[in-house]
């Protein structure tokens, strides 16, 4: 019998109509690297960290454009106020559970301080999103550690990324079923050009399951509370302002997966541009500078494509994940987790 997880296209399903980029994932954005941490030990310890940076250099120095977008803000986000004012990033995103942000922040202060250019630094807006893993992990526990969560960053790279049950999606429950990471990407034509869009997130949230308009709900308990992060990336170059409505687009690919979007749902999209021509470096920074940016007439097919890539990477991170038995640290007693089961490729 052939136990190998396969991603949502692999399995027949196509969400939308743009194109995928190469990999399928956020790592199609240029400069885009991502790093995770799993920790899996025993009978108790069932979380992660996951990282994505923006790009491979000093982040600090020179930072990137974004917007943050809540839906519902049952949930901690560090950093996200100065994201708000500022409408830039300094630092690499981390994804991790709920009670290890503080870690996750020490981590994140760690690696900015070491960084070559940053030796009089004094002041790091940390980005780090959580989900609560309690379900499959005993969240109590300190894990994953600081130094476990700087290795995810340290990490990082282009290329595939592993989705399913790792990094900061080990211990993450959604729809009732398995949840964790999963990414995907789009190409997006915009006049004469063709932009990448990507997206990672984190599921651990609840509802009635939907596949492409199919209802699945009957293969897990209807669970409503819980929470997601999602991460958008793209080499399209836009303002905050133009980012934070694309980042507010992920929440109707959200919404096409059977989200309740109950009142103790965490929703949080972040989305940044990696396009050398907004970043905001030193000299750019000090003074008047001419950007050029995408007028809002021209960002609607990025709406698009931010809606498809969000439904698919939240679908991958279901088929991609594996069933897990934990340690459920509401009740103290042991937890198992089923996956999704949906057709096999060629079997439908």
């Amino acid at each position: 019998m052939d136990h190998k997880r396969h991603r949502i296209r692999e399995l027949g399903f196509a969400p939308g109509h743009f194109e995928p980029g190469p990999l399928n994932a956020i790592t199609d954005v240029l400069g885009v690297h991502v790093g995770h941490v799993t920790c899996r030990e025993g009978e108790r310890t069932r979380t992660g960290a996951t990282a994505i940076l923006p790009h491979g250099g000093n982040l600090f120095q020179d930072k990137v454009p974004a917007g943050l977008a809540v839906f519902n803000g049952f949930g901690k986000f560090a950093g996200a106020t100065q994201i708000i004012e500022l409408g830039e990033i300094e630092t690499p995103i981390v994804l991790t559970n709920t009670l290890a942000v503080g870690r996750g922040i020490e981590a994140v202060i760690r690696h900015t301080l070491a960084q070559p250019g940053n030796e009089k630094v004094v002041s790091v807006n940390a980005v780090v999103g959580e989900t609560n893993d309690s379900r499959l992990n005993d969240i109590r526990a300190a894990r994953p550690s600081v130094d476990e969560v700087l290795l995810a960053i340290d990490t990082a790279t282009s290329g595939p990324v592993e989705e399913g049950a790792v990094g900061a999606g080990t211990g993450t429950v959604a729809f009732g079923l398995k949840g964790g990471i999963g990414t995907s990407s789009r190409l997006v034509p915009v006049g004469a050009e063709t932009y990448r869009l990507g997206v990672l997130v984190q599921s651990n949230y609840g509802g009635h399951l939907i596949v492409a308009g199919r209802d699945y709900a009957a293969l897990a308990e209807h669970d409503r509370d819980g929470s997601i992060v999602i991460v958008l990336a793209t080499d399209a170059p836009l303002c905050p302002r133009n980012l934070e409505r694309l980042a507010r687009r992920c929440f109707g690919g959200l919404a096409r997966t059977g989200a309740a979007l109950s009142n103790g749902s965490g929703d949080y999209a972040l989305a940044f541009s990696t396009a050398e021509a907004v970043r905001r470096i030193p000299e750019r920074r000090k003074g008047a500078s001419v950007i050029p940016t995408l007028g809002n007439d021209a960002v609607s097919p990025l709406f698009e494509a931010a809606i498809e890539a969000t439904e698919e990477a939240i679908l991958n991170s279901l088929a991609m994940a594996t069933e897990t038995k934990g340690f459920n640290a509401a009740t103290g007693k042991g937890s198992v987790v089923g996956a999704i089961s949906l057709p096999h490729p060629g079997h439908r």
